[in-house]
């Protein structure tokens, strides 16, 4: 079977999967969720082995896995119409395929430059912050503790920011430098989400501003590894910083 057609099939059986989540009743939800994302790394490993080395087994695959999880704890919270979780499960669906053609560039990309490679990496931003935003809403739909809402977060976005910041040099293995970076970020995610588990805006402004803290803070760290970090790029970056904190007192309601 041809790499493309490997794609096609998991990601067709995966959204079947996220179907048959829909219909667990809500005691066993948390366990179907997390059976659809092993069953996502392990069809993800299926789809990619024809060019995964052993580091991408935590650099590459993970991350299907991590989108399968955060759509289908999603997925709960929609309303009982059809309608609405069919056009999610082809979202879903179309996602998926992406992000195997995303993973499948950064596997035969790992030494050289190929064309395609900003493309994966513009889908690879987006996919990373689309799975933050419904991994955070969820975490704070939860209405836990500040610190388990805080200590859920790190664990949840440094898979993340590790697989986003590798695919900036597609290094062979993980440097210290990408790991310690990682940590760095998430720390201060995890400081966010304390602190903002002490305001009372709703779960969705507060996984917006973290999602857009993400961004911000990716942007930064993707142009310090490429050395293109300049002064301006960082005083734009701050500039948007500034203009989201302000915009998240001014417009964002309460709950």
């Amino acid at each position: 079977m041809r790499r493309r057609e490997k794609f096609v099939v998991t990601s067709i059986l995966l959204s079947l999967g996220l179907l048959g989540v829909a219909y667990v009743s809500l005691e066993l939800r948390y366990w179907a969720v997390g059976l659809l994302s092993m069953l996502s790394f392990f069809m993800s490993a299926w789809a990619l082995a024809d060019d995964l080395q052993p580091h991408e087994w935590f650099t590459i695959v993970p991350f299907p896995a991590l989108y399968a999880a955060a759509v289908g704890l999603f997925y709960f919270l929609l309303p009982e119409s059809f309608v609405s979780k069919l056009i999610i499960l082809g979202i879903f669906g179309v996602g998926m395929y992406a992000l195997f053609l995303t993973s499948n560039i950064y596997s035969v990309a790992k030494g050289r430059t190929i064309q395609l490679l900003h493309a994966a990496h513009a889908i690879g931003l987006l996919f990373t912050l689309l799975t933050s935003l419904l991994f955070t809403n969820t975490v704070f739909g939860l209405r836990l503790p500040f610190y388990l809402n805080g200590l859920l977060v790190g664990l949840l976005h440094f898979p993340l920011v590790l697989m986003s910041l590798w695919s900036v040099k597609l290094e062979n293995y993980v440097s210290g430098e990408i790991s310690a970076l990682s940590g760095v970020l998430t720390l201060f995610l995890i400081e966010l989400a304390l602190i903002l588990s002490f305001y009372p805006f709703s779960q969705w402004n507060m996984a917006l501003f973290i999602m857009a803290f993400l961004y911000v803070g990716l942007g930064i760290l993707h142009n310090f590894l490429k050395e293109r970090l300049f002064k301006s790029t960082l005083r734009e970056y701050s500039l948007v910083m500034v203009f989201i904190v302000v915009m998240f007192i001014i417009f964002f309601p309460y709950k």
